[in-house]
């Protein structure tokens, strides 16, 4: 069923486990992390970012497809549709579209326009019953567009904007989006445990979960981590299978060229992913 995200990420903080944020870009994304939830009883929050909204043809569009899977695929766990990396303006927008839950990326803004900015989204978000998530300190890497380098949030800074009213935080603690390069430094767990006792009960995000190895993450969790997005472990994933598909000659037997045969690998890679980073974040059995 679709719900905001609140509930189920703070019962996540208190019983110490994370659920995962998988991103969506089409139908098969969506309908395998929808039936691996399922399978697994796990809460589950579908990410969508800006580009990916505009690829599958707006958020009414995503709002309807995932409200069509979740009736017809009898889905009865948890779910939210969660705009990642939201403008001001693409806030406004997924929230009038139906998005039951919404991160509004404030932190390229000076803190006193990301306080004001977040303040007026808190208000509208939950008059409306949609949990809202917003940012300290950049995440690094790119992502459609949003580059940032890193950078670790600021304790203060963090307990300024927990404050505010919003529902769970993304605090920059040296992670990235996409693939970790060979000298990364590892996540600031002193940051993070000053930032988790400054916006104590408050969930904690941890945004670039591909590739932070198993043990940081279950340090992050004890820490308050409560959610965590996952987006590039399920790319590569997905493109292998389909690439081993074509590599294997499957598309030329048959009727192997039916974009439903092509795809299949693909969605059972993503899958499997999605299974592996529920057990990893002990979300299974928790909705």
């Amino acid at each position: 069923m679709l719900v905001s995200a609140t509930e189920m990420l703070q019962k996540a903080r208190k019983e110490k486990y994370a659920v995962g944020q998988f991103n969506i870009n089409n139908l098969e994304w969506t309908k395998a992390i929808l039936l691996t939830a399922e399978e697994c009883k796990s809460p589950v929050i579908l990410g969508v970012s800006e580009g990916a909204g505009k690829y599958m043809c707006g958020y009414n569009t995503v709002v309807g497809m995932v409200k069509g899977m979740i009736e017809t695929l009898n889905i009865t766990v948890p779910v939210a549709i969660h705009l990642d990396h939201g403008s001001y303006d693409g806030a406004k927008a997924a929230m009038a579209a139906g998005f039951s839950s919404i991160m509004f990326d404030g932190s390229h803004y000076p803190i006193a326009e990301n306080i004001a900015k977040t303040t007026e989204l808190v208000s509208e978000a939950h008059a409306k019953g949609i949990s809202l998530e917003a940012e300290v300190g950049a995440i690094g890497g790119e992502e459609d567009g949003v580059v940032g380098s890193g950078e670790v949030a600021d304790p203060a800074e963090c307990k300024m904007i927990a404050d505010l009213g919003i529902d769970f935080l993304a605090a920059g603690i040296g992670n990235i989006h996409g693939k970790y390069p060979a000298n990364w430094q590892g996540l600031n767990f002193d940051v993070l445990a000053k930032i988790g006792e400054a916006t104590d009960p408050m969930p904690l995000v941890l945004h670039g979960g591909t590739g932070i190895p198993a043990d940081m993450i279950r340090k992050a969790i004890s820490l308050g981590v409560s959610k965590i997005n996952v987006n590039t472990e399920c790319q590569i994933a997905f493109t292998e299978a389909t690439r081993k598909y074509i590599e294997d000659g499957k598309d030329l037997e048959g009727k192997g060229f039916d974009p439903r045969k092509v795809l299949a690998p693909g969605v059972e890679a993503i899958k499997a992913t999605v299974k592996e980073k529920m057990e990893l974040f002990g979300s299974i059995g928790k909705a």
